[in-house]
């Protein structure tokens, strides 16, 4: 067995049941105990697990922020990155942006382009794109939370289903060469994996701050992701490397 499918197995195994004995995992994984060990030490490294005595228990990770923080975060970055971005883009091409701030600062520069069509579940990209009255934004139908401008659930992932786009332009909670575009969110996270399903291609902005880094849900493996964009100071990370490896190609803003 494979470590990333180790990996992934004591990670369910923690989410269902929170802790587990290095004995019930070497037997489920049928391997030995000194292997077992060993991916725990990696995985405590990584911030996913604790170990205890016996075996592990599992460690919550740390929430994001509330968007209306997250926006008013590195926007130099987030700036240069959404210019960097609109880039790639080209008139008449069909989009899918998922809801986040530095997608937000996508939407504007892509409010100026003609001839877009925008589908999305952020009521912010949507509004701005309407605002520049120079392209076309449909909102995503689905379920509405309190303090959280977007939509989500399964009519939204239905939804997203009817459409085929050029290009996904998406902005995860985090970015590893092993793992790619992580999302905290379940949420956000089944309507990102939705719109890289149907896309034909699929671009990752994320700031320096979240390169080598993992949250708790995958939904884009890294060899799905055709460019990242990002800014300079990534190149400071050290799993940028393996990144800038695993991926097509990289884009500073």
């Amino acid at each position: 067995m494979l470590q990333e499918e180790r990996h992934q197995r004591i990670r369910a195994l923690l989410a269902s049941m929170q802790r587990a004995t290095t004995e019930r995992v070497a037997s489920d994984l049928g391997v030995s105990r000194e292997t077992v060990r060993r991916d725990f030490v990696e995985l405590e490294a990584r911030g996913e697990l604790r170990r205890v005595h016996g075996g592990v228990v599992a460690v919550a990770p740390e929430p994001e922020p509330p968007i209306a923080v997250r926006s008013q975060v590195r926007l130099k970055e987030k700036r240069a990155i959404a210019k960097a971005a609109a880039r790639l883009v080209t008139a008449g091409q069909t989009l899918f942006l998922d809801f986040g701030s530095t997608v937000s600062a996508l939407a504007e520069e892509l409010a100026s382009l003609p001839g877009l069509t925008i589908v999305t579940n952020s009521f912010d990209v949507a509004q701005t794109i309407a605002q520049g009255k120079r392209g076309t934004a449909t909102l995503l139908g689905g379920r509405v939370d309190e303090g959280i401008p977007a939509t989500f659930g399964e009519g939204t992932v239905a939804e997203i289903h009817r459409y085929r786009a050029d290009v996904a332009l998406l902005s995860p909670a985090a970015l590893d060469p092993r793992y790619g575009a992580t999302s905290f969110d379940p949420r956000e996270a089944e309507v990102a994996r939705a719109m890289v399903d149907n896309a034909d291609r699929v671009v990752i902005l994320a700031d320096h701050s979240k390169i080598g880094h993992t949250s708790r849900i995958s939904f884009c493996p890294p060899g799905r992701i055709d460019t990242i964009v990002t800014d300079a100071r990534s190149q400071e990370a050290a799993a940028f490397p393996a990144l800038a490896s695993a991926v097509p190609c990289v884009v500073f803003g």
